[in-house]
C-alpha cells in the first residue's frame, strides 16, 4: 500500500514538471482574451412599433458566458415598452367602442383624437430652437406632453 501511494505521488510530480516545462517552451498561457462582438447582432427597430417578425429576427452577439447582457437588456426594455404602449392603446380603443355603444359621441371623439395624436409621428420643426423651447424643464420628463403615452380619461 505504501509503495502504491509513493508511486502515485512520484507520477504526479513528474506530470507537474512535464506540464511546467511544456508551458515554458510553448510561450506560456495568454489567459482569457476579451471576446469581440461577432457582428451578428440584429437589434429591435426603434423607429416604429414592434411586430412579431421583429422579435423573431432579433439576434444578439455572443460573449464568453452567453449573450451580451447589455443587448438583451435593451431588447427586453424596448419590448416591455412596446407591450405597455399597445396595452394602453387597446384600453383606449375599448373605451372608445364602449362610448360609441352607449351613445357618448363627444367622449368617443375625444378618445379618437387622443389616439390619433399618440400614433401620429411628431411634426418636424423648421427652426431647431423651437423644439428646444418646447422641452420640459430638467428633472422628471413630461411623458404625456411628448405623445409617447396615451392619456386616459
Amino acid at each position: 500500500m505504501g509503495q502504491l501511494l509513493l508511486f502515485i505521488v512520484v507520477a504526479l510530480v513528474i506530470a507537474a514538471i512535464v506540464f511546467g516545462v511544456t508551458v515554458m517552451v510553448s510561450g506560456g498561457d495568454s489567459g482569457l482574451t476579451p471576446v469581440e462582438p461577432d457582428g451578428k447582432a440584429v437589434p429591435l427597430p426603434g423607429d416604429r412599433p414592434l411586430g412579431e417578425e421583429d422579435i423573431i429576427r432579433t439576434k444578439f452577439d455572443t460573449a464568453f458566458r452567453g449573450y451580451r447582457m447589455a443587448q438583451v437588456d435593451q431588447a427586453l426594455q424596448r419590448a416591455a415598452y412596446d407591450i405597455g404602449y399597445k396595452g394602453e392603446l387597446i384600453g383606449v380603443l375599448e373605451a372608445e367602442v364602449a362610448a360609441l355603444r352607449e351613445g357618448r359621441i363627444a367622449d368617443a371623439d375625444v378618445l379618437r383624437r387622443a389616439r390619433e395624436a399618440a400614433v401620429a409621428p411628431p411634426p418636424v420643426a423648421e427652426d431647431p430652437m423651437a423644439v428646444v423651447a418646447d422641452l420640459p424643464p430638467a428633472g422628471k420628463p413630461d411623458v404625456a406632453a411628448r405623445g409617447d403615452r396615451i392619456e386616459r380619461r
